[in-house]
């Protein structure tokens, strides 16, 4: 398109110049004019070039290879995390970031043949993280709904888990999850955990953070938290102390709960990161990392 359009603008200057060949003034009037449409012609092949540009931009976007290229070129992908959610991912005593989604994402990184940047986040801010292009991807455990799937696209399922609730255990009034219903639970309401509470029946206690969960129902402010079998068994087995305070309820059958969300239109890195998954399940390796932090293999359902 671009050589048709330069090839019509030359034809004119030729003919331009023809008719005004004669005479000073007419010689004139044909520099004159040869110029302008040599701008002119200068000015549409820049066009051209610039809508080139954007159309390569929007074919890489349609293809969905824009962020992983991105990721590529930058050298290292920006994985949102809390760190505060043990034993997924937490600070160990040497105030490192550890846990079982921290080692996923590394082994994805290593994948992809990049370098790992982790940006912990509160968990009720991490989707505008992800929104707002300040971290490529989350990886926390999270659990899949359709409505977060109307935004995002999802790796296939790394982990599963029952969920269940803590509660005093001298609390006679909860002991099913049928219970929970018109109870108070201590729970962040942006979490898929907190709607499965409030779809239970239960009033929310909107806390943010595991540890502060606990407190509201030791101290009596909540009457229960909900959680996952595996997390509360890490809790007790970090505080033993408090295996005569608290009662674990399991209120649900194993099932998927961690997937990897990511912003709609980056098809190419969904593929490659369900590709290290598959990989790392063949390999052994998400068993290993199951079994480390959880004591059990909580990765084949």
């Amino acid at each position: 398109m671009k050589k048709k359009i330069l090839a019509t603008l030359i034809s004119s200057v030729i003919a331009v110049s023809s008719l005004t060949a004669c005479g000073s003034q007419g010689a004139a009037s044909a520099s004159a004019a040869t110029t302008q449409n040599e701008e002119a012609a200068e000015t549409t092949q820049a066009q051209a070039e610039t809508t080139d540009t954007t159309e390569a931009a929007a074919e890489a976007e349609t293809t969905g290879d824009d962020l992983l290229n991105t990721i590529k070129e930058r050298g290292y992908i920006i994985v949102g995390t809390e760190g505060t959610w043990s034993p997924y991912t937490y600070h160990n005593d040497n105030d490192e970031l550890v846990g079982f989604d921290v080692e996923v994402a590394k082994y994805i990184a290593d994948y992809i043949g990049v370098d790992i940047q982790y940006s912990e986040t509160l968990w009720g801010s991490m989707f505008a993280s992800l929104d707002a292009g300040q971290i490529d991807v989350v990886i926390n455990s999270v659990s899949y709904s359709d409505e977060r799937a109307e935004k995002y696209d999802f790796s296939e399922p790394y982990n599963y888990s029952q969920h269940a609730f803590l509660a005093l255990k001298d609390n006679d009034e909860v002991n099913t999850l049928e219970d929970a219903k018109g109870k108070t639970a201590a729970n962040d309401p942006t979490s898929s955990i907190g709607k499965y509470a409030e779809d239970n029946g239960a009033i929310l206690d909107e806390v943010g953070e595991a540890a502060q969960a606990v407190s509201e129902v030791r101290n009596g402010r909540a009457d229960l938290t909900f959680g996952t079998t595996v997390g509360f068994a890490d809790y007790l087995k970090q505080h033993p102390e408090d295996e005569e305070v608290f009662k674990v309820v399991v209120t649900s059958d194993p099932e998927p709960n961690a997937y990897i969300p990511v912003v709609k239109g980056n098809e190419e890195l969904v593929k490659v990161i369900n590709e290290a998954l598959a990989q790392a399940r063949e390999d052994g390796t998400l068993s290993a990392l199951a079994l480390k932090y959880f004591d059990l293999d909580t990765t084949q359902g």
